[in-house]
């Protein structure tokens, strides 16, 4: 990184910038969440409208992480990150303004192919800037403070949805837009670029290979899974799939190279990555859903009820950043996930009439916990198995890796939960959500190796 980045003043504005432009995709996943029940309520649909007013966003987003990885390498993180800025600066407003559930899930699925603009070049900024172990520290701020967006959230949109209309819960993501686009001015680009034609077949094949099945497996509930229109797509969506890894590992501009997955941790890291944000996701959808739907609370007690995550992020993943920095990821990736799935496991005690100091809360604080142990960790890992020039591109791959994750959990939650998340669905999800973390934390434990690891001056 050139110039003023290059100073220390430098790389905290490059971290700030990070932060915030990460912050706001966060803020926007942790933020619809406590509104669906409102949404569904104005609009209509039930649980398929909830479903893809969290899934058409993590859809694109998901899919076209991958290129947006590549245009950030070739063009500069800088530059795609104001694209990206001002992209969902104006999808937000349409969500705002949408008047039926189909157009709030086309303006939703807009707001993701912005979102994927801002993701990889965030963490690119981070990684290209330092090296370890100050690495693994700022990608431990990055964490805890991007974790404030999942504390703003829900509590802001509780407010929102109880006092005003959901439709604010989107309109309010023109603030920290212009603040980032303002903290931006004059910064230098990056001067490391990885120059490649763009994979636009390759990019529309994911489009078209996520979409189809995620289709199938939130109609299917519906309509049964021999119908025609549970099928076709199905089908469909699986040759999509099959096609878009046999171009990757033909293309010479592949958008998902697959020469990274090469690298162990790289590998091994994407898996535990699969299987931690698929859990993370169902249990993040279910929870909310859960508490106000079948415990009768209102959106704004939900949202006070998902704060023990991100207080505990943000107190807590600087320091797990340091510890995996000076002795390597692979402890904490481990026991992070197997705290969480512990935490699951204990929430399936929940029952009528709920009472969360009780039968959430304790769980909860274990869930935190694990998290706080593992994400920083594991992004680490991840991003640190690769070559700088490789950072835009494997930090899209890895964040694609956890979105597509969620995108099918969520898909399945209905299947999961038998169709609604009562008492019994959510003990269902509850199950599903641990058994998904401890498969993550047995992956971290035999796949991970901790590389070396500079001496401090």
């Amino acid at each position: 990184m050139a110039g003023a980045a290059g100073s220390p003043a430098g790389r905290g504005r490059l971290l700030l910038v990070a932060v915030l432009a990460t912050f706001i995709a966060f803020l926007d996943g942790s933020i619809v969440t406590v509104a669906l029940p409102a949404i569904s309520a104005e609009l209509g649909g039930g649980l398929p409208t909830q479903q893809w007013a969290v899934n058409a966003y993590l859809l694109t987003l998901g899919a076209l992480i991958l290129l947006a990885g590549s245009l950030s390498d070739s063009y500069g993180r800088l530059r795609i990150l104001r694209l990206g800025l001002i992209g969902f600066g104006a999808a937000s407003v349409a969500c705002a303004l949408a008047w039926s559930p189909g157009i709030l899930i086309l303006a939703r699925a807009l707001q993701g192919m912005a979102a994927a603009l801002l993701v990889p070049g965030s963490l690119a900024l981070i990684t290209t800037a330092y090296q370890e172990p100050e690495r693994s520290r700022a990608i431990g701020r990055w964490t805890a403070w991007t974790g404030t967006a999942v504390i703003v959230g829900p509590l802001a949109g509780g407010v929102l949805v109880d006092w005003v209309s959901w439709r604010l819960i989107f309109a309010v993501n023109v603030l920290p837009v212009a603040a980032t686009l303002l903290l931006m001015a004059g910064l230098p680009e990056n001067a490391v670029r990885r120059r490649t034609a763009l994979d636009v077949p390759g990019a529309l094949l994911a489009v078209a290979g996520l979409a189809g099945p995620v289709y199938a497996l939130i109609e299917q509930e519906r309509l049964g899974w021999a119908h025609p229109a549970v099928v076709v797509p199905l089908a469909a969506g699986v040759f999509a799939l099959g096609l878009f890894v046999l171009r990757e590992a033909r293309t010479p501009v592949p958008t998902m190279p697959l020469s990274l997955f090469r690298a162990r941790n790289f590998r091994y890291g994407n898996l535990v990555t699969a299987a931690a944000y698929a859990a993370i996701s169902l249990a993040s959808f279910a929870l909310t859903v859960f508490i106000q739907e079948a415990g009768g609370y209102s959106a704004i007690e939900a949202g006070f009820a998902s704060l023990p995550v991100p207080v505990a992020m943000l107190l807590l993943s600087t320091q797990f950043g340091k510890l995996a920095g000076r002795y390597g990821p692979r402890l904490f990736m481990t026991v992070g996930p197997l705290l969480c799935g512990a935490g699951f496991l204990l929430m399936l005690t929940v029952s009528p009439p709920l009472d969360f100091l009780t039968q959430l809360l304790p769980g909860l604080l274990l869930f935190s916990l694990g998290l706080s142990v593992m994400v920083a960790p594991l992004t680490s890992a991840v991003l640190g198995a690769l070559r700088e020039e490789e950072a835009g591109i494997g930090s899209a791959v890895n964040n694609a890796v956890a979105r597509v994750a969620g995108l099918v959990a969520i898909a399945l939650a209905g299947s999961i939960s038998g169709g609604a998340l009562d008492y019994p669905g959510f003990q269902r999800t509850a199950l599903a959500t641990a058994a998904l973390l401890v498969a993550a934390g047995l992956i971290a434990a035999v796949g991970i190796r901790t590389p070396r690891i500079p001496a401090e001056d």
